[in-house]
């Protein structure tokens, strides 16, 4: 047989006659493969790890190059349209088009959300921008990286500067500073040596979870990530649906003011490991996921270590505990959107029913709790219910981690009794700033909007808050002054919801775009805001879109001589 002569195509072009030695469409190119193949080793190709992925590619080469994206779909057997959609759904990575200049080496994040608004953040991106060479750094705003103790902040590369400035940042940047600072925290040895761990082991051996599931319930916890629902009764609708069961670790703290999981997770991490321990346990999960916000490398790594000493030790079977990276999605904080995330996809809310109680990560029941919940669940099983139940103040029992910025003297995360009252919190972080006046606050987020400080004595807990067209949410307490403007304020809360609107349903998307538009003028149209208000609230699919206008109407009510 004559030998293949290679000058000859294989593949016809119609109506021309010629060959073409390639199948259409765009090829891949042998050197992207190789490089892809060299940065992702012998980690299986599974479709959920698509993100993983997309981080390692990112952090290697700054950037997602068209052929880069081209090869990852190849190796993993995707349809590049599907790593496309993915990619430029997340914050975090850069997708550069054939002909596009890449970014530069850098990147610095400067956050604008309320707290930093407040401390001068426009004013150091401004200082940045002009003091800064564009074609070897570039100056992005991003929204809350909970942080917002030490406003105002921003990231150089994986390097938080806080109470930041152009000459930290030049600082910085001279001294090659672009890695996350691990802060001293509570290893495994100490940990344990402090009789860690001793509570789940217990359990494994002589438990009985619905024993567990009464001491929680009887605690009075509820879930910490915002919706407040009981936690134990969750453990019961999980175990009630067929295996294999899952545990999905909401670690997503995108709300802006809030920073309490960091907090926690920056000095005892393994009271949340041995709480979520105990959960998994609780509803028999074949896997736990810990869905962790990329705003936080240094819990990233601090958990990656304490995983692998629990590994070690034998506590858990090697990867039992699977460490995913969020990418810059506030959205992924809603827990079926995380789900969708986990799965290597973009993180759009699902519709529901059906619950991920019965069909979450991979189609199969899971369980999700927020982190400080997990750390909450360890300390009953260790101490008992009494360590939340046994506090009361103004009727509420339990303790709650209040994360408080803006105008104190002292902003930091303070656990009080749940039924503090705004002036107790204020009081706790050392009374209002030098030189200011308490205006207003923010009881729970941007999601929860604005109260004037005439409000002063309701209780900042779950239930007593929705009388008042608003809602504690995750406790995150920014507190105005007299001189701050709650109608820029809203508006402040109302651009990080169109930013943040995942885009899927049409009265978030168009919702908050025109919200942002109509508040921007001098005075507000207030019926035809109140009109969208009502759309958005009735016809939006998750949270996002449904809070969104409550900075709105609690600005109308309160603050009418402003707009």
């Amino acid at each position: 047989m004559a030998p293949l002569d290679d000058s000859k195509g294989v593949w016809k072009q119609k109506n021309t006659g010629r060959s073409r030695r390639t199948p259409k469409g765009r090829q891949v190119a042998d050197e992207a493969v190789a490089e892809l193949r060299s940065l992702l080793g012998d980690r299986p190709r599974r479709r959920d790890l698509l993100i993983e992925f997309l981080h390692l590619i990112q952090d290697e080469y700054g950037c997602l190059s068209a052929d880069h994206i081209a090869a990852l779909a190849d190796e993993m057997r995707l349809a590049q349209a599907e790593v496309y959609e993915v990619a430029t759904f997340y914050a975090h990575f850069d997708v550069v088009r054939d002909g596009e200049t890449p970014p530069p080496s850098l990147t610095i994040r400067v956050c604008d959300s309320l707290s930093c608004e407040m401390a001068g953040a426009e004013a150091l991106q401004q200082a940045l921008e002009d003091g800064l060479d564009a074609n070897e750094v570039r100056v992005l705003r991003a929204p809350c990286m909970g942080r917002c103790d030490t406003a105002p902040v921003l990231e150089l590369g994986h390097h938080h500067i806080d109470h930041a400035s152009l000459e930290k940042v030049e600082a910085a940047i001279a001294g090659g500073h672009t890695h996350a600072v691990i802060p001293d925290y509570q290893t495994f040895e100490t940990y344990r040596a402090e009789g860690g761990y001793a509570a789940l082991l217990d359990l494994r051996a002589n438990g009985d979870w619905e024993e567990v599931q009464e001491r929680v319930l009887a605690s009075g916890l509820r879930g910490l990530g915002g919706a407040g629902f009981p936690s134990g009764k969750k453990w019961g609708f999980v175990r009630a649906n067929p295996g294999p069961r899952y545990l999905a670790v909401n670690g997503d703290e995108g709300e802006p003011g809030t920073f309490k999981d960091r907090y926690y997770l920056e000095r005892t991490p393994h009271l949340f490991l041995e709480g979520m321990l105990i959960a998994a346990w609780a509803v028999e999960a074949e896997k736990a996921f810990i869905y962790m916000r990329d705003e936080y490398p240094a819990v990233l790594e601090i958990l990656a270590r304490e995983i692998a000493e629990l590994e070690v030790a034998g506590i858990v079977e090697p990867g039992f505990i699977d460490l995913r990276r969020g990418a810059g999605a506030y959205i992924c904080g809603e827990e079926s959107a995380m789900i969708e995330s986990i799965e290597g996809k973009r993180g759009l809310p699902r519709h529901r029913p059906p619950f991920v109680a019965q069909v979450g990560v991979f189609g199969q029941p899971t369980l999700v709790h927020n982190v400080e919940t997990l750390y909450w669940v360890a300390k009953v099983c260790r101490e008992g219910p009494e360590c939340l139940n046994s506090v009361e103040k103004n009727g509420r029992k339990g303790l709650r981690s209040y994360s408080v910025s803006g105008r104190v003297a002292a902003p930091g995360v303070y656990l009080l009794p749940a039924g503090s009252t705004i002036l107790d919190v204020i009081d706790a972080a050392g009374g209002m700033a030098e030189g200011h006046v308490f205006k207003a606050y923010q009881p729970g987020g941007p999601s929860s909007g604005l109260l004037p400080a005439s409000m002063d004595d309701v209780p900042l807990d779950f239930d007593t808050l929705q009388p008042h067209g608003t809602f504690i949410g995750s406790a995150a307490v920014v507190v105005l002054s007299d001189q701050d403007s709650a109608r820029d304020a809203a508006l402040n809360m109302l651009k990080f919801f169109e930013d943040e609107s995942c885009g899927q349903c049409t009265p978030c998307r168009s919702g908050c775009e025109k919200a942002v538009q109509l508040m921007q003028a001098e005075t507000w149209d207030q019926p035809l805001l109140e009109d969208l208000c009502q759309v958005m609230g009735d016809a939006s699919i998750c949270g996002l879109g449904q809070a969104a206008p409550n900075p709105i109407r609690l600005v109308m009510k309160h603050f009418g001589e402003e707009i």
